[in-house]
């Protein structure tokens, strides 16, 4: 558990410094870049269950988000941890995630959503 702690930590600031956004021309950039989102999107998953809490807390209050709120972070969590296993299968395939924003920390204050079309890289 300690190991995989320290691998998901190390994968989450590796791709603080390359971001997926970054202008990868080749094939191999674009592909490694799509595996990194993905390993980092399907192990940080749960970090959606505060973050719709906090969302729903601000808009409606602490009723609501002890509520909906836990429900809607459940099935982001569920969203992005398979989006994640989903684009880790698929990664030769250099493909924009589908869950928005491609990390779970960028725009913390915006809820996750979903594009509706696969976009090539």
């Amino acid at each position: 558990m300690k190991q995989l702690l320290k691998t998901v930590l190390m994968l989450s600031t590796l791709s603080l410094f390359t971001s997926y956004d970054a202008a990868a021309s080749t094939y191999p950039a674009r592909v490694s870049a799509k595996l990194g989102n993905a390993i980092v999107n399907a192990t940080t998953g749960l970090a959606e269950i505060p973050k719709a809490i906090m969302i729903s807390n601000r808009a409606e209050g602490p009723a609501y988000a002890a509520t909906a709120g836990l429900v809607t972070g459940i099935v982001h969590m569920m969203g992005r941890t398979l989006s994640g296993a989903y684009d880790m299968a698929t990664f030769m395939i250099p493909t924009k995630p589908i869950v928005t924003p491609d990390y779970v920390w960028q725009d913390f204050d915006k809820e996750t959503s979903y594009r509706s079309t696969w976009q090539l890289r």
